[in-house]
């Protein structure tokens, strides 16, 4: 058998191994019923699509010409690791200086992964995000989440 698209034969892999993995690993959780699903419920749900979608992607990588077999190029080194390194940010800054901080953080730090950074649409994103984020989740939604530092709160 042989692949006619590198990028999607390894993209399909990739979805196909991670939904298995999230849907073997959601088994040890109580499934529940569709009128009251349980905590192993959407991992499982989602694992199985995602899974599908990667036998479709491999389907189409083993059966469908693809111009120059369609190769995979060098890996974008800066950008995974700022993006890496953005989430890791993020998870440690928001508990610690709370929403209207961390997630500008977020921004600008992701924003300074591509290959073309503004300061002026960074702003605005950072501002759309925040403000978003604090209608959803603490006026909409009532979660728990920090708003300002714990030096400001106390």
């Amino acid at each position: 058998m042989k692949i006619k698209s590198q990028k999607d034969f390894w993209s399909g892999m990739m979805f196909l191994v991670i939904g298995v993995a999230f849907a073997w690993g959601s088994l040890g959780y109580s499934m529940g019923a569709s009128a009251r699903p349980g905590p192993g419920y959407f991992p499982f749900g989602l694992g199985v699509l995602m899974a599908l979608l990667g036998g479709m992607i491999l389907f189409k990588a083993l059966t469908f010409e693809v111009e120059g077999g369609d190769r995979i190029g060098p890996w974008a080194w800066k950008p995974l690791i700022m993006i890496t390194a953005t989430v890791a940010i993020f998870g440690w800054t928001l508990p610690h200086i709370g929403m209207v901080a961390a997630l500008p953080i977020l921004v600008f730090v992701a924003a300074l992964a591509g290959d073309e950074f503004h300061w002026k649409d960074a702003l605005i994103s950072s501002i759309v995000l925040t403000i978003g984020s604090w209608l959803i989740f603490i006026k909409g939604l009532s979660l728990t989440i920090p708003l300002w530092p714990k030096f400001i709160t106390g």
